[in-house]
């Protein structure tokens, strides 16, 4: 892809879409860790349940920051040695992997919030242009292909990052009791495997991975005629962009802003759900038990991954067969109902049917929306619209973040399986909304 790029993007073979997508893997690796552990380490140090949205809401407002930014000053470089997303990506890892050392770390609440937001942040800086990487690169009929294999490196990460801190402690012979800083040894190993895991990723995908270059050799030039540079430029673009999104674009952004709160509900209260609430552990007075649920609910989550990377593989036969639209319809659907039976299951076995079902709807999650959206976004602003897009997933989470906490407290009693049924509701609605207002063309398909 060194040579001029005329317009027309090949097709690219099985192992060059591999390897565009491999960084993902090193990601995704952090970001479940994160996602599997951090309730928990709140509350090893001390959080109460209704305090948990809170504490998460750094994720959201380093989303809603960050990727629009790094969206619009991605599709305004360009490296010869490097390209256009690369070296984001590149920023990103190695300041994510820093921050994935020092977590585990943390000695009390307010360390460990404010070591999320650093770590959120910087993981967004090599997540947004991933988005934009795989529309850049892929051509309309090998898009669906792609996200499916970011979907399949994605459940495959978070597949071992789910099982690891289990690992560490049956075959390894790692503690599950609290160290002196309050975390358990088998957690604060696992986050320095994976900022190890994070860097070597995206390392391969920046090393064997190539973009295509501008076509237009006046690019530079024409960028600045559109509007002002420097940070109000970069603020009427984003402002402008948002005016401007494409109508499919607005529908897609509906069914997102009812599908992640479900999500979010899961992983602000899965863990430490099955933890307190099946197996009947207190991350306080019985860490054993508790930690314990909490690898439970980890490897069933390790099998919702597994099911992801399984499933990835058949997205493109589903595709074929019934579209975009109905095949995420059907996922959402089936991953709706898998959350709402948490809620009635007592045997922990039974964890790994309901997360299964999960798997499905997140493989499709993470690859459809975004492939129905490539094809109606303006390929000069691909990074910008995709960082854009990302505010429907980040707002709803904010919301949750600031006033889920009262709901808890005041409403659900503090019962976390509960509000993970909540989430399952909110799947089903999304599949709804979008089988009702979501258009499709032949060439969507």
């Amino acid at each position: 892809m060194s040579t001029a790029y005329t317009g027309v993007k090949p097709q690219l073979s099985f192992w060059q879409v591999w390897n565009m997508c491999f960084g993902f893997f090193g990601i995704q690796f952090g970001w479940s860790l994160q996602m599997g552990n951090m309730s928990a380490i709140y509350e090893y140090l001390g959080a109460s349940p209704e305090a948990i949205p809170g504490l998460w809401l750094a994720a959201p407002m380093t989303g809603l920051i960050v990727q629009p930014i790094i969206g619009y000053l991605s599709d305004r470089t360009w490296s010869p040695r490097l390209g256009r997303r690369r070296p984001y990506f590149l920023i990103g890892a190695i300041l994510s992997s820093l921050a994935l050392f020092i977590m585990p770390n943390s000695s009390a609440v307010w360390m460990a919030a404010g070591t999320l937001w650093i770590l959120d942040s910087c993981i967004n800086i090599s997540m947004e242009p991933f988005r934009a990487f795989v529309a850049d690169n892929l051509n309309e009929k090998q898009r669906a292909f792609g996200y499916a294999m970011q979907s399949m490196f994605i459940g495959a990460a978070s597949f071992i990052a789910g099982f690891l801190p289990g690992l560490l402690v049956n075959w390894f012979g790692f503690s599950r009791e609290k160290g002196d800083g309050g975390i358990p040894q088998n957690i604060m190993w696992s986050f320095y495997i994976g900022g190890i895991v994070f860097l070597t990723a995206v390392l391969y995908t920046v090393i064997k991975s190539k973009e295509y270059p501008p076509s237009d050799p006046n690019w530079k030039e024409n960028i600045k005629k559109e509007h002002s540079s420097g940070f109000m430029g970069g603020v009427k673009e984003i402002i402008s962009s948002i005016g401007a999104m494409p109508n499919q674009m607005k529908r897609l952004a509906v069914v997102q802003f009812l599908t992640w709160p479900g999500l979010f509900l899961m992983w602000f209260y899965y863990s430490t759900g099955v933890a307190a609430d099946i197996f009947g552990g207190n991350a306080q007075t019985d860490s054993e038990t508790y930690t314990k649920g909490l690898e439970h609910a980890n490897n069933t989550s390790a099998i919702l991954n597994l099911v992801t990377f399984a499933f990835s593989f058949t997205i493109p036969f589903w595709v074929g067969k019934a579209g975009k639209k109905l095949t995420h319809v059907g996922c959402l659907l089936i991953g709706g109902l898998g959350l709402i039976s948490v809620n009635f299951i007592h045997e922990p076995w039974m964890l790994y049917i309901s997360m299964s079902m999960v798997g499905i709807a997140w493989a499709s999650i993470l690859s459809m929306p975004y492939s129905m959206l490539a094809g109606v976004l303006p390929q000069e602003k691909m990074g910008i619209y995709m960082g854009i897009f990302n505010f429907f997933i980040v707002l709803p989470e904010i919301i949750a973040s600031l006033f889920f906490g009262k709901i808890m407290e005041n409403y659900l009693h503090n019962d976390r399986l509960m509000a993970v049924l909540i989430g399952g509701v909110l799947l089903c609605t999304a599949a709804i909304v979008c089988l009702f207002i979501v258009k499709e063309s032949k060439s969507n398909q």
